[in-house]
């Protein structure tokens, strides 16, 4: 490191061979066939660098009357493609929502991510640092920068 150079560690957990295998493939299969696991979606979003479309599984939350797409395995490939297109698709079997995305800034986070994990931990809570729906504003201020969030507001 040179000398007043920050260096920011952006958190990213990547999945292992048997979790894309079991995990994103089953339910990935499961939503392009219009098989929603606890309201999952298949989010569609070109690559930043190969414009190809890229699909994971996610777990869309409703807060108010607004949707969002959280992280829970932080500065992954589809986040980093959603910033660089600005919006992206969601997918349950031949349904296709178009979306545009702004991501949240950490201040905004708390709430978002209290309700997030009220309905994903089940699924996603290893990924929270032991954070979860009945923890303190401060503890998810905490880890909001580990965890990107989007508003994402459906195109006509």
């Amino acid at each position: 490191m040179r000398w007043g150079t920050a260096v920011t560690e952006q958190r990213y957990l990547k999945p292992g061979r048997i979790q894309v295998q079991l995990l994103h493939n089953a339910v990935g299969w499961l939503t392009r066939h219009g098989i929603s696991i606890a309201g999952s979606r298949e989010l569609a979003v070109r690559g930043r660098k190969s414009g190809e479309w890229r699909r994971n599984p996610v777990n869309p939350v409703t807060v108010g009357a607004q949707r969002f797409l959280v992280a829970p395995r932080g500065q992954t490939q589809w986040v980093r493609n959603l910033r660089a297109a600005g919006g992206g698709e969601l997918r349950l079997g031949n349904h296709i929502e178009r979306f545009t995305a702004q991501e949240v800034p950490d201040a905004e986070k708390p709430e978002l991510l209290r309700t997030y994990l009220a309905r994903w931990q089940w699924q996603v809570g290893a990924f929270f640092k032991g954070v979860n729906p009945n923890s303190s504003d401060e503890e998810l201020l905490r880890i909001a920068p580990d965890h990107p969030v989007f508003r994402i507001t459906e195109q006509a």
